[in-house]
């Protein structure tokens, strides 16, 4: 047996340059060259060998990858801020720490959520194509490419923490007026400083807004937390934007919603089954009624080599017999 006197780290997909050159320098550790996505075959074998698996929200590290892993194996460092890809009590009960890379998307994916909010009402990807595709348009006209104004507006944000309140920053700026729902009212001095309105209840927020941005967590509590009956409670001039996770709301209902002019219009980043999109979905994009991303939010560079600094901060942490800044236990899920 090959003695290691530094902890083989396995990369389930190729991180930016700088980040695997770092982890070169201090693990042993084995890249994603072609950057493929690994097979749960592949994933089974990364975890009976290594120390450190490092997935992306990507992988799947199920219960039944974790019970196939080694008695090596102590570390699911997770490069991503949520860990719904990772059965947290699974690893727990075998004695495997996890972490995340918290608090480095927050500003980024706040900024994508405001460009949705924005893109969907003022038709901007319907403009960009018509350009893209023709070359030239008729000319300006009054009565051509109409959007709807964004100040002045309500603004409903599922889920108040840090990435919630960093997109209500940034609509204050833009005149809306914002409210949210939360697990937890925040302090005083936020809700001053933003001038928020709290609503306990989602169903009577759901019902007054004019947009509804979705930055909760995804967890076993918010799966299809937009459910059919809470989506029909928008108005039908109102416009829903997610930037969290695609199964917390109820696609199939926001479809038909949208197909039958129930909601005006939608901005998703993320998907329930993706990377597949459904083919309904891409039709209402063609038809202008959605702007749809690849799951894009986070993506700068700057982000991505924030988040693999935390990955080795956490890894070198743990093996230097310390607790790691960014362990997630099961029950904080």
């Amino acid at each position: 047996m090959v003695n290691r006197k530094r902890p083989l780290v396995v990369l389930s997909r190729k991180l930016p340059d700088p980040v695997e050159t770092r982890m070169r320098e201090l693990f042993d550790a084995r890249l994603n060259e072609d950057d493929h996505i690994m097979t749960q075959p592949e994933l089974v074998a990364a975890v009976r060998e290594a120390q450190v698996l490092v997935p992306t929200v990507a992988d799947r590290i199920d219960a039944a990858v974790i019970a196939q892993a080694g008695p090596e194996l102590k570390l699911i460092a997770n490069y991503g801020n949520g860990v719904d890809n990772v059965d947290v009590a699974a690893a727990a009960a075998k004695g495997i720490t996890v972490t995340n890379t918290p608090n480095v998307l927050n500003q980024d994916t706040a900024d994508m959520t405001m460009a949705l909010i924005l893109s969907v009402p003022r038709r901007l990807a319907e403009g960009a194509e018509i350009l893209q595709t023709q070359g030239k348009w008729a000319g300006w006209s009054p009565t051509w490419m109409l959007g709807r104004r964004i100040s002045g507006k309500r603004l409903g944000i599922v889920g108040m923490g840090r990435i919630g309140t960093a997109v209500a920053r940034r609509a204050k700026a833009f005149g809306l007026s914002i409210h949210y729902h939360n697990r937890k009212r925040v302090s005083a001095a936020v809700e001053d400083d933003l001038e928020a309105t709290y609503w306990e209840s989602l169903d009577q927020m759901l019902a007054r807004m004019d947009f509804i941005s979705v930055n909760c967590p995804s967890t076993p509590a918010t799966f299809h937390l937009l459910s059919a009956r809470r989506l029909a409670l928008m108005q039908p001039s109102a416009y829903l934007v997610n930037t969290a996770r695609g199964d917390i709301v109820d696609e199939a209902a926001l479809i038909a919603m949208i197909q039958e002019g129930r909601l005006a219009g939608a901005g998703l980043d993320v998907f329930e089954q993706e990377p597949v999109v459904n083919p309904k979905l891409v039709k209402l994009a063609r038809q202008g009624k959605v702007v749809l991303l690849p799951h894009m939010a986070s993506a700068t560079i700057e982000s991505r080599i924030d988040m693999g600094e935390k990955v080795i901060i956490n890894i070198r942490t743990f093996f230097d017999g310390h607790r790691p800044p960014d362990r997630v236990l099961p029950n904080r899920i």
